[in-house]
Parts: structure tokens; sequence; C-alpha cells
């Protein structure tokens, strides 16, 4: 009896050692979409009124978990009987992250220019979250299939916990992260007050200074970040999928041919969906 309890204490133990081994290997292999994660997600975040900022990012927190509760189970079941609908999935979601980046890019180069203004303007906080919920559930697909692929071939008592880990600790990593940025003013602010209070002017001071300085820039540079980060995982996702889309990119340096891929399916989708909105009320 108590040879037997030992042995399954040594078969927890030998199961946790192999999740954190197959962890540290998937958390490597989607470390590069977390970053991406994080670029875009600041940019949704950032643009509220201060006083909303945790509100509005606390409710795409909550979708972002309730994106992995949806997407994990899903992602299991294909994983074991239908791996072949996997890529057409990723790819269909490269398409809405490609159509998402070039419609910036087509803004910034001045095409849709009223309609994006509009589009801005007339959204209010709550289409806005959607918005953001929307582009992290594609990105959540992302991450939960190249933590996937990283566990193939183990059982399903290693496979589950280390995706669902990877999945978790995305969403509260990169969400933790994205609360610091867009607080930063207040935490620069809080430095000035307190050298105010003391009644002389030290680092503190200078560096809370710096910091309400570099928030806007901060910002700014997210949303230009975001946007190429969409398009690259796009291109990515389509050059990694479809090898002849690769091999004709194959002598351009990778991360201009994701770039290009990218921007080129997306300014498609963008175009299609232009003459799509010109088309529709002329037959109603």
């Amino acid at each position: 009896m108590a040879s037997g309890f030992f042995a399954l204490f040594d078969d927890i133990a030998s199961l946790m050692d192999d999740v954190a081994t197959m962890g540290k290997i998937a958390g490597k292999q989607t470390a590069g979409v977390l970053g991406d994660d994080l670029a875009v997600n600041a940019d949704k975040a950032a643009g509220f009124a201060p006083s909303r900022e945790l509100p509005v990012l606390w409710a795409i927190t909550k979708g972002s978990l309730l994106n992995k509760l949806l997407i994990l189970p899903v992602a299991f079941v294909l994983g074991a009987f239908a791996p072949w609908a996997i890529t057409p999935i990723l790819m269909a979601g490269g398409l809405y992250l490609a159509f998402e980046g070039a419609e910036k890019v087509l803004e910034w180069m001045g095409w849709h220019e009223e309609h994006g203004e509009a589009s801005e303007q007339e959204m209010d906080e709550s289409a806005k979250i959607r918005s953001a919920i929307r582009t992290d559930f594609i990105l959540s697909i992302e991450i939960v299939i190249i933590a996937l692929g990283a566990v193939e071939g183990q059982p399903l008592a290693v496979q589950i916990p280390v995706v669902t880990l990877v999945a978790l600790a995305a969403t509260v990593g990169v969400y933790g992260i994205v609360a610091l940025i867009v607080r930063l003013d207040d935490m620069g602010y809080g430095l000035i007050r307190r050298d105010l209070r003391d009644g002389r002017e030290e680092w503190l001071s200078r560096l809370g200074r710096m910091m309400v300085g570099a928030l806007p820039w901060i910002v700014r540079s997210l949303g230009y970040i975001g946007t190429l980060a969409m398009l690259l995982v796009a291109g990515g996702i389509w050059m990694h999928h479809l090898p002849p889309l690769h091999e004709m990119m194959h002598p351009l340096p990778s991360l201009i041919a994701e770039l290009l891929v990218g921007f080129t399916l997306g300014a498609g989708v963008a175009a299609i969906v232009t003459l799509a909105a010109k088309l529709l009320p002329k037959r109603g």
C-alpha cells in the first residue's frame, strides 16, 4: 500500500517534470508571437480616458481569457481528430490580421481617410473593446497552435497542462505589461508629487517627468509596431503553410518577405471589402 502511494507521487513528479520541460520549449517557440501580441494589444488598449484605462483593460483581459477557454478545447479536439483543419483556420485568421494591418497602412497613406476617421471617432468604448477581443482571438489561436505543435507526440497528460499554462501565461503576462504601459504617466506623476512634498528636486522627480513625457511616444510607437506585427504574423502564417509562396519569397530577407506578403494579402482583402461596400447598397 505504502509502495503504491509513493509510486503515485513518483509518477506525478515525473509528469510535472515533463510539463516543466515542454513548457520551456513551448514558451520559447511562442515568444515571437507573444511580442507581436504585446505590441498589438498595447495599441488596442491605449487611447481611452485615464479613468477608463484600467476598466477597459480588465474587460479586454476577461475577453482574452474567454477566448483561451473557447480555443483550447477546440484545439485539443482538432489536434487529436482533425489536424488537417488547423491550417485553414490559421490562414483565415492570418487574412483577418492582414486586413486590419493593411487598412491602417492604407489610412496612413491617405487611402480610405474619411472612412478611417469616421470609424475611429464613431466607435464607442464597447466597440473598441470588441475589436480588441477579436484581434486577441486570432493571436490566441496562433499562440495555442504553436504551443500545441511544440508538444506534438507527447501524451495528452503533458499536452493539456503545457498548452493551457502557455495560453494563460500569455494573457496574464501581455495584459500585465500593457497595464504598466498605460499607467506609466500615473506612476510618473506619483514620483513627481513625492519629491514636491519633500520640497526638493531629486532624481525621482526627473525620472517621473521622463516617464510622463515618454508615454505619448511609447503609445504612438506601439501603434506602428502593432500594425507591423499584424502584417508580419499574417505573412508568416501564409508563408509557413504555403510552400510555393515561401519559395517565391525566399530571395528576400524573411522580415521583408513576411511584411510584403502580409500587406499584399491585407490590401487585397481591403479592396474586396471596399468594393462590396460600394456595390451592396446599389443592389438594395
